[in-house]
C-alpha cells in the first residue's frame, strides 16, 4: 500500500476475532467483501491464526482456508505483510486453547476527508477507543422498563 503525503488517508484500525473450539466457516466473508466493495474500509492485511491445546499458535494460510470453506477464495492476496509474527503472537496471548482468530487491519475510508481535513487543521489524535457490543446490549438491556406491570 504505497502512500502518498497528499492521499486523504482514514483512521486505521485493527481487530481480532476468535471462534473458540472451531476454524472460521466463512459467513462473514461476503460481508467483509462489500464493505470493501463499496468503498466503506480498505483491507490492508488479513491473517488467520489457530492455537492448539498445548498453547502453540500456528498461522493458517489463507490459500488453504480457501480450497476448503466457501468465500475464502476471494480473500487471497489480502496480505501485505504488514501483521508481523509478533503481532501474531501478541493477539494469540488473548485467545482461548483450542481456537482460531482472524486478524483484520483496515482503513475507514469513509472518514479520510474528515480525518485529512483535521490533519491540515492541525489537531492530532490523542485517545480513541471503542466499546463492545456486548457492553452496549448489556446496559441496554438493565435499562428497559420490566414488562411485568
Amino acid at each position: 500500500m504505497g502512500v502518498d503525503e497528499s492521499e486523504e488517508l482514514g483512521p486505521i484500525d485493527y481487530l481480532v476475532v476468535e471462534w473458540t473450539g472451531k476454524q472460521p466457516t466463512g459467513e462473514a466473508v461476503p460481508h467483509l467483501l462489500e464493505l470493501v466493495d463499496s468503498g466503506l474500509i480498505r483491507l490492508i492485511d488479513l491473517s488467520f491464526i489457530a492455537k492448539d491445546e498445548d498453547g502453540s499458535v500456528i498461522e493458517l494460510e489463507i490459500a488453504e482456508l480457501g480450497s476448503t470453506i466457501e468465500g475464502f477464495k476471494e480473500l487471497e492476496g489480502a496480505s501485505s505483510g504488514l501483521i508481523s509474527s509478533e503481532d501474531q503472537a501478541e493477539a494469540a496471548n488473548a485467545l482461548e486453547k483450542g481456537s482460531a482468530a482472524a486478524i483484520l487491519v483496515y482503513e475507514n475510508r469513509w472518514a479520510a476527508p474528515f480525518a485529512s481535513a483535521m490533519r491540515r487543521s492541525g489537531a492530532r489524535l490523542v485517545a480513541n477507543g471503542r466499546i463492545p457490543i456486548q457492553e452496549i446490549i448489556a446496559v441496554l438491556d438493565e435499562s428497559e422498563p420490566s414488562n411485568n406491570a
